[in-house]
């Protein structure tokens, strides 16, 4: 399988290990993982935020290798793309955890660039 696939998986994954860190606290009752009272505030709130929005990037990401993929983009290029993406969906992760929300805000810029790239390429490369 190709690493283009293969960051369909990882993309998709990485949603619920942004939040992960936010359970391993004693308060969270995984009876009711949702209570919005846990969710309220720093760092469980960032967390919860960074899974939301990983959510939220992961349709078009998906769409856009497949697209590349399919319409015969340049493997290279969507290679290249999809490692960019990738590394921007960990970083935008970290700027959520450690509140830095002008840099969260260009690297997840980084991270649409991408998927619009992937999307088109068959157009360019």
């Amino acid at each position: 399988m190709s690493f283009p696939l293969w960051t369909i998986l990882i993309a998709g994954l990485m949603p619920w290990l942004s939040v992960l860190p936010a359970k391993f606290s004693r308060k969270f009752d995984n009876a009711n993982p949702r209570d919005p009272e846990y969710w309220k505030e720093g760092f469980r709130l960032r967390a919860r935020s960074a899974e939301v929005n990983g959510y939220e990037a992961f349709p078009l990401f998906a769409i856009s290798v497949l697209v590349a993929l399919a319409y015969g983009g340049n493997p290279d290029w969507i290679e290249r793309l999809c490692g960019l993406f990738i590394a921007m969906r960990l970083l935008f992760i970290a700027c959520y955890w450690l509140n830095r929300a002008t840099l969260r805000s260009l690297v997840w810029f980084v991270g649409l660039v991408c998927c619009v790239a992937l999307f088109t390429s068959p157009a360019w490369s």
